[in-house]
């Protein structure tokens, strides 16, 4: 029986397991809930040997220093691990895109430091699949994803309310998201949903879901925390100190909004949030004299403090409760409490609803799943909810409430009155509520059948790679290289038509390939250097470095480095730069295939000599513009980000892969490989090196070959590995 490790990817929201903050703001509600009860019931299944939950580390005093530990502890199976990307600010998800890839580096360095390659990767949402996608991809392991919510649903629900497609752009930073959800429709090898439905109406909407394969495993609720309200009358029931402080702090904050507390009471809980509809749940009950007669409300939106200090859209909602409170002057029966524990206290509300024979109501139209539905159910509440999405799907199944139109205040009200008016309809749907949990929404049952999923991927795979989908596991060869060999193309390697011990060096590449990576770092950019691999029939690469540092790709799929074009876009300012040189005398702008987003290349005219170069570097500093200018034979000038080179490249390398310098390799034959040279690798110079290169022979890591070309840095090579068995 093979057992996993498992790597969940979550990085938006607040996420800690003891005492998690669930309803706090928008981006910490049921996903994180449902990340950090998956994280927990994968670690009791024995095929998990281990299961991580990676999110965003935050340091800010705004919240708490929990979210500051970069590993909690959950037991001996489970943890959380924090990754810092983009500052220690908490942010909302929408500004986290441009920082993911920082997030992947240190995904990557943090499992070389383990020792320990995942077996499987699961994303969640659009930012955790990117994620969760790149692992993948690195690692050569199973994709598994889950949406949550998708982007072009929500895009038509905001175009629906009035808002623009621009400024759900600018806001939402949505055509990302929806760019990324389409790729993940492709990459992913199963996705994990809780409803047919979201398949069905929301998957539906993008052009590549035929390509995906999905699995319905509904999420389960813990019946050790959501039990029956009649459990406690038990003789055998003991109840824990902190409980029942937790009931006696719910009953507090809900009786001291009402005159009569005794009546049956109707519950809704969500965060503040417009789609959760609290507004039709008051407008149907402050409607409807009878209903406020026969019955309290209590709304638990959210967690707040001070209404004033929240963010706007969450102000909206709250103050339009409570003028609504106020408009149908519901004082003394309606509760609208300021905070919710989710693992103490929301269970004890769900029950003393319960208690006192009243309902439970999820007015969200179309929503996803509905687990406060599953919860309300599993503690022997009835429920009404929608007719369409999971929670038709729920009720449909376990029969423990009616489904109505839930923007139709009337139709509420009805329904609400006809459950409460008759107590033998409300005992038969208390009594389905928690007999149909404890059958269909166990996570038990969820962990054998999520496993179930792993097993029969692991089941189809072809040769040592599991999964359906192509991977290249370029992350393993990297962090398992002994060494790592890089060389210039043009001038050493090859020149011109002169590939003078190519042969030799192509067969010596590939009879050490299980010990070695292989890479070239060329002034070529990548088409052209996708054209020399071709032309010279050159060893299959592991790493490419183009356009002199510029561009970072990985194995003959040309698969880009994101991390380090996030790292080099540091202060460059492409456009500004074009703009200023435009008139600046002996620059003439290349083609626009010589182009490219990190290097800006121009030709120079014959006369152009040093003072010119000296009056380049003035200029851009007078008007604070910041680059790196290489000039090539004294007719191509070439400007980079300033962080960009082959040396830079190199280093880069070394971090991201935790490789050590000593084990690389470098290889070169001018004065654009010097900082690639000089960067404490073992280097490579060609005998046929321009003169620029001979101060580096006081340089004793740096060896000069006997031999030009690939003769040469084949004897290099072997020169370095002979030196360093000695060693």
């Amino acid at each position: 029986m093979k057992e996993y490790y498992i790597q969940l990817f979550s990085p938006h929201g607040l996420i800690r397991f003891n005492d998690p903050e669930i309803g706090r703001d928008k981006d910490t509600g049921g996903q994180v809930k449902y990340v950090l009860e998956l994280l927990e019931n994968l670690s009791h299944h024995p095929q998990v040997r281990k299961v991580d939950l990676f999110t965003r580390r935050i340091i800010d005093k705004r919240v708490s220093a929990a979210y500051e530990r970069e590993v909690e502890i959950v037991n001996e199976k489970a943890r959380i691990v924090r990754m810092s990307c983009g500052g220690h600010s908490y942010r909302q998800k929408e500004t986290l895109w441009d920082h993911l890839d920082e997030f992947i580096d240190k995904t990557i360095r943090f499992i070389d430091q383990e020792s320990d390659f995942p077996d499987v990767v699961h994303g969640h949402y659009a930012d955790g699949n990117y994620l969760a996608g790149q692992v993948s991809e690195i690692y050569g392991i199973p994709f598994l994803a889950t949406g949550h919510s998708l982007g072009r649903n929500k895009k038509n629900i905001l175009i629906q309310e009035g808002m623009s497609p621009e400024r759900i752009n600018e806001k939402f930073n949505m055509e990302r998201r929806i760019a990324v959800e389409e790729n993940v429709l492709q990459t992913a090898d199963v996705f994990i949903e809780s409803t047919q439905h979201t398949i069905d109406t929301q998957y539906a909407l993008y052009d590549h879901v035929k390509s995906a394969t999905f699995k319905v495993i509904p999420p389960g609720v813990n019946l050790d925390i959501f039990y029956p309200f009649y459990r406690m009358d038990m003789p055998s029931f003991k109840m824990s100190i902190e409980q029942e402080q937790a009931i006696y702090r719910v009953n507090s904050d809900i009786e001291r909004f009402l005159f009569n507390p005794a009546k049956p009471l109707i519950l809704s809980i969500g965060r503040a949030d417009k789609r959760k509809n609290f507004e039709a749940i008051i407008q149907s009950y402050g409607q409807d004299k009878e209903l406020q007669a026969m019955a309290n409300l209590a709304i638990f939106a959210g967690v707040r403090k001070d209404i004033s200090k929240m963010p706007e859209d969450e102000q909206d909602i709250l103050k339009n409760l409570l003028l609504l409170l106020d408009k149908y002057d519901l004082y003394g029966k309606m509760a609208i409490p300021k905070k919710n524990d989710p693992k103490l206290e929301v269970p004890e509300i769900y029950r003393i609803a319960a208690r006192k024979k009243g309902v439970f109501i999820n007015a969200t139209p179309g929503e996803n799943f509905g687990l406060t539905i599953v919860e309300a159910a599993a503690c022997g509440l009835p429920v009404i909810a929608s007719p369409t999405g999971g929670p038709k799907e729920i009720l449909e199944q376990i029969e423990n409430g009616l489904l109505v139109d839930v923007e139709n205040p009337k139709a509420i009200a009805d329904a609400l009155k006809k459950i409460i008016a008759d107590q033998t309809l409300w005992e038969k749907y208390s009594t389905n509520g928690i007999v149909g949990t404890s059958q269909q929404y166990s996570w038990i049952s969820y962990a054998n059948k999520y496993i179930d999923v792993i097993n029969e991927l692991f089941a189809q795979k072809s040769n040592e790679v599991p999964g359906s989908k192509n991977r290249t596991a370029y992350g393993r060869k990297l962090t398992n290289a002994e060494m790592i060999i890089i060389s210039d193309l043009d001038g050493t390697l090859v020149e011109g038509n002169d590939s003078n011990g190519l042969k030799e060096f192509k067969e010596w590449i590939t009879n050490n390939n299980s010990k070695i990576a292989f890479g070239v770092a060329s002034g070529r950019n990548r088409q052209i250097t996708e054209q020399a691999f071709k032309e010279y029939d050159l060893p299959k690469p592991d790493i490419l470095i183009c356009s002199a540092g510029s561009e970072i790709y990985y194995t003959d799929k040309f698969i880009p480095d994101k991390g380090w074009e996030s790292h080099i876009d540091y202060q460059w300012k492409r456009n500004e730069l074009e703009q200023a040189l435009a008139g600046f005398q002996g620059l003439h702008l290349q083609e626009p295939d010589a182009q490219w987003r990190f290097k800006l290349s121009y030709y120079v005219d014959d006369h152009f000599d040093e003072d010119d170069l000296a009056n380049l570097y003035k200029f851009l500093d007078d008007r604070k513009l910041r680059a790196k200018i290489l000039l090539t034979e004294n007719h191509y000038l070439d400007l980079l980000p300033f962080r960009a080179s082959k040396g830079s490249a190199v280093r880069y390398l070394s971090y991201k892969w935790k490789v050590p310098l000593e084990r690389f390799i470098t290889a070169g034959n001018s004065g654009n490989d010097e900082d690639m040279l000089k960067a404490k690798t073992n280097g490579i110079v060609v005998s046929n090196y321009s003169p620029e290169l001979e101060e580096l022979r006081k340089n004793k890591s740096i060896y000069f070959t006997k031999n030009p070309l690939a003769k040469g840095v084949l004897e290099g090579i072997q020169y370095h590995l002979e030196l360093d068995s000695i060693k």
